[in-house]
């Protein structure tokens, strides 16, 4: 038998959780070893996720800021769209965000290793390249990929997860999106405004389904203008090739045509866990029916040695959730006392406008019989707002009725996404809306209506007569 090599700590997926990890465990002393089968760090977020499309979604606003500014008597000229200029800059931002990853890597004496890796036993990983590495403690990293169920499985390049649809290979005649989640919606957005009629198809009775419906509303109708159609209560039963495009085969209450062709099709369903194919079955690591990895609030397993984090390990399925259990899991294993305990994990759908929330929704309060007050405030009244040309957006407070305690707040609207790190301070710190309207805020700003849907809660909001209702 081959040597087999001894490590205090592997971790296995260079993605967000599995690098913060890493990286974490470096600063605190630990000789790391960092086993990932791609040419470099980042994951799906920084490869084919979260970097490249947010990128890609700043070109679409780029494009649809310039439509909306004849609003402002500023007319700008059809845009002209250079596909390959417009990818070259997302994968610019890649290099470098990954270059610099290596760099932090390098500096902190991890080891990579560019194979991919399989459990032996509890203890002991077999890589690729043939070598045994056995180790004290294993992080499991190893993500999520794009879901494809049955009906939506045809072999065609015609037919795009969200990895292809990264690509922009160029921008089709027509593009049918199957999920109305928050990545059929962004890269649907994305394509629109890079001039490709886009219809999407949601088999719930609305699009960003768990989400608060008074949060999508604004959003919805925006779409509805950007994309060609929305359809809802509809399912796709089957995808088959149809000459140069894909018929698709639609069933649902508003479906006038039962099987249109498209040029290409995007599925965008959600995403699975990479728990297939790891040797997870010769050690005691439990998997539930989803494929999640089951772990403890110090995300360790059912094995002594082996902690798992990120998408593997449970939803939401979001980067900084990894990043955040990695550093959690890295305490764990120094003795530290560390647990997820954290209140609240922010959500962020990157579209135009954006929708952010963190802690508590309405429809979850709705769900578990939770009573709560809650306070809105219109973007109408927002003087940043109406100088922005976009109003439409809105900003929420949930709170305890009886101790005014932040439980959750929800926002929709122009830098949505930027907001919420505040609301994420107000539950984590489990201040009330009274600490939030006793906050002073720049004016005008967006901010400002954080300020303002705590001041409704009172009748006291300065730009909006609501009195308080009489209890």
């Amino acid at each position: 038998m081959a040597d087999v090599a001894e490590h205090d700590l592997v971790v296995v997926g260079g993605g967000p959780g599995g690098y913060a990890a890493a990286f974490l465990a470096a600063d605190k002393g630990m000789p790391v070893t960092l086993v990932d089968e791609a040419d470099r760090l980042g994951g799906t977020c920084l490869r084919v996720g979260c970097i490249p499309s947010k990128a890609l979604l700043h070109t679409a606003k780029l494009i649809t800021d310039a439509r909306d500014a004849s609003l402002f008597g500023v007319q700008f000229g059809e845009p002209k769209i250079d596909v390959d200029r417009v990818r070259g800059h997302w994968l610019k931002v890649v290099s470098t965000l990954s270059g610099g990853l290596a760099t932090l890597a390098k500096k902190r004496n991890v080891k990579t290793i560019k194979a991919r890796a399989r459990f032996v036993d509890g203890q002991t990983l077999e890589l690729s390249d043939g070598s045994r590495h056995r180790f004290k403690h294993c992080i499991l990293a190893t993500g999520s990929v794009p879901a494809r169920p049955g009906p939506l499985k045809l072999d065609s390049p015609r037919v795009m997860t969200s990895t292809e649809a990264l690509q922009l290979e160029g921008v089709p005649g027509s593009l049918l999106v199957i999920g109305g989640g928050y990545i059929g919606l962004e890269l649907g957005y994305v394509y629109a405004a890079l001039g490709c009629p886009v219809t999407v198809v949601e088999m719930t009775p609305g699009l960003l389904p768990g989400a608060d419906r008074d949060l999508v509303r604004p959003l919805h109708d925006r779409l509805n203008g950007l994309f060609k159609r929305i359809l809802l209560n509809t399912q796709v039963t089957k995808l088959e090739e149809a000459g140069k495009g894909i018929r698709v085969y639609l069933e649902g209450p508003e479906v006038e045509e039962a099987a249109p062709v498209f040029e290409r099709v995007l599925v965008a369903v959600g995403r699975r866990p990479n728990s297939q194919d790891l040797g997870l079955e010769k050690t005691r690591v439990q998997i539930d029916g989803k494929g999640f990895v089951q772990v403890d609030e110090r995300r360790h397993t059912a094995e002594e040695r082996i902690f798992a984090i990120g998408d593997i390990a449970g939803e939401p399925m979001l980067a900084h959730k990894a990043m955040y259990e990695g550093k959690v899991a890295v305490e764990a294993i120094l003795g530290e006392p560390a647990v997820m305990d954290n209140r609240a994990v922010p959500a962020v759908v990157f579209t135009d406008p954006e929708i952010a929330w963190a802690g508590l929704t309405e429809t979850e309060a709705k769900q578990a019989g939770r009573e709560v007050e809650v306070a809105r405030f219109p973007w109408a009244a927002s003087g940043r707002a109406q100088t922005l040309g976009r109003p439409e957006g809105l900003t929420k407070l949930l709170v305890d009725p009886q101790t005014e305690q932040v439980l959750g707040i929800g926002i929709v609207g122009v830098d949505a996404g930027e907001m919420i790190g505040e609301a994420m301070l107000a539950v984590e710190m489990g201040a009330s809306a009274r600490d939030l309207s006793l906050t002073m805020h720049a004016h005008p700003t967006l901010s400002e209506t954080i300020l303002s849907a705590a001041e409704v809660l009172h009748g006291t909001a300065t730009d909006l007569y609501r009195p308080k209702r009489k209890s």
